[in-house]
């Protein structure tokens, strides 16, 4: 019987790709903190309808996409394909609102939709998102792409492109919506399978079509930007005068509209020329229908989530993973000294230390060389001898330099062995090319 092998569209993240995605969950929390957003966590499995209901029967993602399956108490749950609609779930379950203001929320986890796996976009995925609730105030949707921006900016990412449109509030939607419909019945038959099937269901998604044939159609088609009224107008003007303001560069993008039921007025999307197909890194907009439409009372909200894959992607291009070494490699040999020496590593992590202890228990030079390959900045070192002395050689690696002490000696120094050690990681950074 041969070993059991993970199943298509998932994949394993090894101990050496992690650093990438610590990297990226340490800058948005760290971002996200300091503008007030809060983290929540709402489960991975739902009831079908919240999603039915969120994103929209007529979307690709309910109608295609979703793993769905049924319980043993017969009930319809469904993997969560987005998160958004669990967030608001939680808003609403859990009398979030009762507080009054806006709420500031983001998540990171992982979401799950039926594809085809490729580069960037896997059946099991992974996002962070945050969703803005409770204001209609355009400053909203500026401030959720300013975040978006700066979180990055801060991780190294280039040749970014936002991409900004409207599309308008329902009234203005439906009007569109019939004359997109107007506009493709005479192309039917020159649309893809997709598009010809989108046509009844959902014809703004035809717009997102990468059929050629379709994608020259779509040429003509008529902007949405024609059909807004008056308060839509009003609401996408202040966003781009904002935007302005702050000095981040868009583009009016008509064509974008986004694949889920529940956005009004401004959608966007961030592209990277770097990725090839799976261009977006993060996408979202205002969904001030779905409080309402998931039963509470009207509340406006805006949001948007980024793939953390396609950012992985990104800083693989950018830089090396982000190495985790520790301050002290502990080397002992001898049943005494083995045992001292666990006692010795976990006493200095206590102390803040990183330490890295050897259970090998081959022969010192085997150890002292995976000490080197370690990125340890210093070596400790117990032997036979130090173990009866309760004594430790404490080994400097890049100089060599090595020093005897009592191993109460080194608690009394932990304070000007912590310096030595912040010095070293100074003047290594410092030379780093």
């Amino acid at each position: 019987m041969g070993t059991i092998q993970t199943l298509p569209g998932t994949r394993d993240i090894l101990p050496e790709e992690i650093g990438y995605w610590q990297y990226v969950e340490q800058v948005a929390t760290q971002l996200l903190s300091r503008a007030m957003y809060y983290e929540i966590r709402p489960p991975i499995f739902e009831q079908t309808s919240l999603f039915e209901r969120g994103i929209g029967e007529a979307t690709d993602v309910v109608g295609k996409e979703m793993y769905t399956f049924t319980d043993r108490g017969d009930r319809s749950l469904t993997l969560r394909p987005e998160g958004t609609a669990g967030v608001v779930r939680a808003y609403l379950q859990n009398n979030l609102y009762a507080a009054g203001g806006v709420q500031r929320l983001w998540y990171c986890g992982p979401m799950f939709r039926y594809e085809r796996p490729q580069a960037g976009r896997q059946r099991q995925f992974h996002q962070i998102g945050l969703e803005l609730i409770g204001t209609a105030d355009p400053r909203g949707d500026v401030e959720v792409i300013a975040l978006a921006t700066d979180i990055l900016k801060t991780l190294g990412l280039q040749r970014l492109k936002l991409d900004i449109n409207s599309v308008g509030d329902r009234k203005d939607r439906q009007n569109y919506r019939e004359a997109l419909v107007n506009y493709f019945l005479p192309y039917k038959e020159e649309l893809d399978p997709d598009s010809q099937d989108r046509l009844e269901r959902n014809p703004l998604r035809i717009l997102d079509s990468k059929a050629k044939r379709t994608k020259e159609i779509n040429q003509n088609a008529p902007s949405i930007l024609e059909y807004l009224g008056d308060e839509s107008k009003k609401h996408f003007d202040q966003v781009q005068q904002l935007l302005t303001d702050l000095g981040i560069e868009y583009n009016i993008n008509p064509c974008l509209v986004r694949g889920l039921d529940y956005y009004t007025h401004t959608a966007f999307e961030m592209i990277s020329d770097d990725l090839g197909a799976q261009a977006t890194v993060c996408g979202g907009g205002r969904y001030d229908g779905l409080v309402e439409e998931l039963g509470g009372s009207p509340t406006p909200a805006v949001g948007w989530a980024m793939g953390m894959e396609r950012l992985i992607i990104l800083l693989k291009q950018l830089q090396a993973s982000p190495h985790m070494s520790p301050d002290l490699y502990l080397v002992s040999r001898g049943e005494a000294a083995e045992a001292q020496g666990l006692k010795l590593a976990q006493k200095l992590r206590a102390e803040g230390l990183t330490v890295e202890l050897d259970m090998s228990g081959s022969a010192f030079g085997k150890q002292f060389k995976r000490a080197d390959r370690s990125g340890a900045i210093a070596c400790l070192v117990l032997g036979e001898e130090e173990a009866e002395n309760k004594t430790v050689q404490l080994k400097w690696l890049q100089s060599k330099e090595q020093q005897a002490m009592t191993q109460a000696e080194l608690f009394n120094q932990v304070g000007e062995l912590k310096e030595q050690l912040d010095r070293h990681k100074r003047t290594t950074s410092n030379s780093t090319p």
